[in-house]
């Protein structure tokens, strides 16, 4: 669901979970010259073709061939003396609205977790962002709404979470 959290809880993580990072699927967005408009005059950018979905495969692909790389242990995490550190074990979080909607992605979770929020109070953490390009008056309740119902319906029909 968008503005669930999903960003925030990630950053947390990484920042309290040793040899740990984060992909998220906002940095996978097409320009808006390449985002579809539908009838109505909205972006559809609460599909999957408004990402490059390949290249987010590829990223974590790429994590995946050399983790350590990429890990930057912060003081925080060194801070967390319940956490047992072990060199060896990589976490990779990967964050975003249409994860698992995606079957090549699906492939590649060891875990999964999905995050939801009452439609009023998602509308209200909404209103509150800036987006560029700014959401166009009913673009929530006309286009970012029905979206996330309909990919949630398609997940309680097809993926086992």
């Amino acid at each position: 669901v968008t503005n669930g959290g999903k960003t925030t809880l990630a950053e947390k993580l990484k920042k309290m979970l040793p040899n740990c990072d984060t992909i998220s699927q906002d940095d996978f967005f097409k320009p808006e010259s390449e985002v579809e408009t539908d009838e109505r005059g909205f972006k559809l950018y609460d599909v999957l073709d408004a990402l490059y979905m390949d290249e987010m495969v590829k990223s974590i692909h790429n994590w995946m061939k050399n983790p350590a790389s990429s890990v930057v242990v912060t003081e925080a995490q060194n801070a967390c003396d319940n956490l047992k550190i072990t060199e060896d074990v990589y976490i990779l979080i990967v964050e975003g609205f249409l994860l698992y909607n995606y079957e090549p992605l699906n492939e590649l979770f060891n875990r999964r977790y999905f995050l939801t929020l009452p439609y009023e109070e998602c509308k209200r953490r909404r209103s509150t962002r800036v987006y560029e390009p700014a959401d166009t008056p009913g673009y929530f309740d006309g286009h970012v709404w029905p979206m996330y119902l309909e990919y949630k319906n398609e997940l309680e029909e097809t993926a086992s979470m």
